[in-house]
Order: C-alpha cells, then sequence, then structure tokens
C-alpha cells in the first residue's frame, strides 16, 4: 500500500512538472525601442503615441516573446550619427534614427523570410510621431483594428501578434539568463520532490507501527 502511494504521488508530479513546460507560449510581434545611451530600454507608448526628438535613436524588432521582459532587442548598429550620417539637418524637421530588425527564420511565419536587418534616418516634421517617421522609410505598414503594429515593409504579410505554441529560439540580443531561467529543474520541482519523501516516510512509519500493533 505503501508503495502504491509513493508511485501515485511522483506521477501526479511528473504530470505537473511537464504541463508547465507544455504551457509555455509566447506571440508573435514587432516590439517597439527607445535607445537610451548604450542601451535599448522597451517603449512605454506605442508608435502612433511616441513623439521622438531630433537625434533620438528607436528600433524595432520582429520576434516570438513571451512578454516585454522576455522580447528580443534590436541587433545591429544603433549609433544616431552612423545611421543619419548622410542625411543632413534641415531647419523646420527633424531626423529620427531608426533600426529595423526583421528577426530570424525561426521566427519568422511560416512560408516566410525575414529581410536582412536595416536602418534608416527619417526627416520628417518637428511634430512627427514615430509612426509618421516609420512610414517615411519603411512602408508599407500594416495596423490591426486596435492600432497594434502588425508589419514594417510589408513584413510579415499575414498575421498580427498571434500567440505560438512554443517558443522558439532566436538570436536574440538579451540579458544574460540567470541559473533560475535555464531549461533544468524548477525550484518548485525540487520542493516537490523532498515532499514526496517526507510523505513516503511517513507512509511508511505508520504501515511499521500498524504491523506492531496488530502482533
Amino acid at each position: 500500500m505503501t508503495r502504491r502511494v509513493v508511485l501515485f504521488l511522483l506521477s501526479a508530479l511528473l504530470l505537473i512538472g511537464t504541463a508547465g513546460q507544455a504551457q509555455a507560449a509566447g506571440y508573435r510581434y514587432w516590439s517597439f525601442w527607445d535607445r537610451d545611451g548604450g542601451t535599448w530600454v522597451y517603449a512605454t507608448q506605442g508608435p502612433s503615441l511616441a513623439r521622438p526628438s531630433d537625434g533620438d535613436v528607436q528600433g524595432f524588432r520582429f520576434a516570438v516573446s513571451e512578454n516585454s521582459g522576455d522580447a528580443a532587442q534590436p541587433r545591429g548598429t544603433a549609433d544616431f550619427a552612423s545611421i543619419c550620417a548622410k542625411t543632413p539637418a534641415e531647419d523646420g524637421s527633424k531626423r529620427v534614427a531608426l533600426v529595423l530588425d526583421f528577426g530570424t527564420a525561426s521566427d519568422a511565419p511560416s512560408g516566410e523570410a525575414p529581410p536582412a536587418p536595416r536602418t534608416a534616418c527619417a526627416q520628417v516634421s518637428p511634430d512627427a510621431t514615430t509612426a509618421d517617421a516609420l512610414a517615411a522609410v519603411a512602408d508599407p505598414l500594416r495596423y490591426d483594428t486596435n492600432a497594434l503594429l502588425c508589419a514594417i515593409a510589408g513584413y510579415p504579410k499575414t498575421g498580427c501578434g498571434e500567440q505560438v505554441s512554443q517558443k522558439q529560439n532566436s538570436s536574440a540580443t538579451a540579458a544574460p539568463e540567470t541559473a533560475e531561467d535555464d531549461d533544468g529543474p524548477s525550484v518548485g520541482l525540487y520542493t516537490g520532490i523532498a515532499l514526496v519523501a517526507a510523505l513516503a516516510a511517513a507512509a511508511t512509519w505508520q504501515a511499521r507501527r500498524r504491523r506492531n500493533a496488530t502482533r
């Protein structure tokens, strides 16, 4: 009887751990970033609301991500002087450097291949939004009914922020993962194993107590 209880508890624990891994999912979408010195910072406003200043650098990255904290950052050159070197300043306008990273093949929708990453210097009116700057250098853009940016320069052809069944790998420029973020057993799993061991010991002790009582 004791062995049956232990086996049942171990089976339940393994099923819970497997279910947690199977539920991992992400979303395929264009993320929007601001350049702060030498660091990419996830934008707090959408491109249709953000109004960059002259000299700002902003980036877009297409990838599969679980959330903003997990989102892949734009890759490549992100220096205003380099990106806008061939676009002289003009009165009555501002220049915004844009980094456009179309992601990796593993992030692409089925049947599509991502264009090569590129940069562009948008020269727009002083009150222009990031969406205006993007439209000036990376048309056609596509938005959904909720104003979510779905495509830049026509990529991807279809889809918009759809959920994928399993997070795909990409060569993202992201912060190094800590030991807790790897694919090994989680702290919860170790805790569960310890709990099963404790329950098994208690069951064994009770079984011995019953046998001794019947003697």
